[in-house]
């Protein structure tokens, strides 16, 4: 059963860190029209996680309200590069990568957002337009922001207090963010803080296009799972929307106590009256919360039966410090080899030497219990034999 205005706003306010504005919201919601909700994304790098999946699960229930999401590859922007967050110049990928990554976002994306309704997502790149708009065009778009305007924003900012340079494409990239409302005709956007005054620029040129404004709504960011920095692909600190069901939930069980709360409330559908008892227990129960919290978010993304096994497998590991039965095989010649170079045959170029020394170094390898410190040390391959790599990560030798 669809949610009523009022719930899906009561719903909102749970992740909504910003709202601009609130009344043309609801004018919007009450106008009984099916709306255009603007999903815009930079293909640098073909990952989501817990955090970006924030924004699809809003998007998700005004889909199920019947509105439609216009899921917006940046093919075009991509090779410009968002400057947002950044210190220094993005590369330029080749178009053939922006193509794969598109396709890797599309397929990370309908683990949330529905793909299976033409009338409920729409798929445009913003090279439909840009490609072939005249040069006096683009001119006169560019004439209606001042320097001082775009140079205001916080990287920009940063650069000019460090002396680094600022390129003119990347000062233009939020111009050309921003006219994509007016090509869409976006009615709301729901965004990460970091793109506001991109959108606001979507905002500006849209009431000089003699649209309505789109609404924006800024989403809660939460540290990551190591308490720290906002959830990272580089950093590692995320839950990736393509992590595997185990590796989502061993990932959440990392997280620091403080955090289980915001999560909970976050990234996972738990009634909040349910987090408010949870909240309540906490210091005496922490491990049973953020356990509940591991279940939901494995639950959201791959359904209760697979949550469950989950659960019970992590329990029977990590509690009952028993080795998995169901861990890969490691296919080897009989003989000896070192350490370092048994650990990088399982993992191949996943993981690099200076990632696998790392783990030696930190005490996070061992061989039938026995830990190994020593990447160097020369082992005897024999069958049977069961390393573990870190937390969560075991193999099992098979000689042949």
């Amino acid at each position: 059963m669809a949610m009523t205005n009022q719930e899906l706003l009561e719903s909102f306010a749970r992740t909504t860190e910003r709202m601009f504005a609130p009344e043309e919201f609801t004018k919007l919601l009450e106008s009984g029209r099916q709306l255009r909700i603007k999903y815009g994304v930079d293909v640098t790098a073909p990952y989501l996680h817990t955090g970006h999946a924030v924004n699809l699960w809003m998007m998700r229930q005004l889909q199920d309200m019947g509105h439609r999401v216009i899921f917006l590859i940046g093919d075009f922007t991509t090779r410009i590069g968002d400057p947002t967050g950044r210190d220094l110049l993005r590369p330029v990928l080749p178009q053939e990568e922006i193509a794969r990554n598109a396709e890797a976002f599309i397929e990370q994306a309908s683990m949330v957002l529905r793909f299976d309704d033409p009338d409920l997502l729409e798929i445009r790149r913003n090279s439909e337009w840009y490609s072939h708009m005249p040069a006096e065009e683009l001119l006169r778009l560019f004439s209606m922001i001042t320097h001082a305007r775009l140079i205001s924003r916080d990287m920009f900012q940063a650069r000019i207090q460090q002396g680094r340079d600022i390129y003119m494409h990347e000062m233009l990239y939020p111009v050309l963010q921003g006219y994509d409302s007016v090509e869409l005709h976006a009615d709301l956007t729901i965004i990460g803080s970091d793109q506001l005054f991109n959108e606001m620029l979507g905002r500006f040129y849209q009431e000089h296009s003699g649209q309505a404004p789109q609404v924006i709504i800024t989403t809660r960011i939460t540290p990551g799972i190591d308490g720290k920095a906002k959830q990272s692909k580089s950093l590692g600190n995320y839950i990736g929307l393509g992590h595997s069901p185990r590796e989502k939930f061993g990932r959440t069980m990392t997280l620091p106590d403080e955090l289980i709360i915001p999560y909970l409330e976050v990234y996972t559908d738990v009634p909040l009256a349910e987090i408010a008892r949870i909240k309540a227990k906490l210091a005496d129960e922490p491990m049973r919360a953020k356990l509940l919290l591991a279940h939901e978010i494995v639950r959201r993304y791959h359904g209760a039966e697979v949550a469950d096994r989950e659960q019970e497998w992590f329990l029977q590991t990590f509690s009952s410090r028993k080795v998995p039965g169901d861990i890969p095989e490691l296919q080897l010649a009989g003989g000896e080899l070192s350490a370092l170079e048994i650990v990088k045959r399982f993992f191949g170029p996943r993981k690099s030497n200076s990632e696998l020394r790392r783990l030696f170094q930190q005490g996070g390898v061992s061989l039938n219990g026995r830990r190994i410190v020593r990447p160097e040390e020369i082992v005897e391959v024999r069958q049977g034999d069961e390393w573990r790599v870190g937390r969560r990560t075991w193999f099992r030798v098979d000689v042949r």
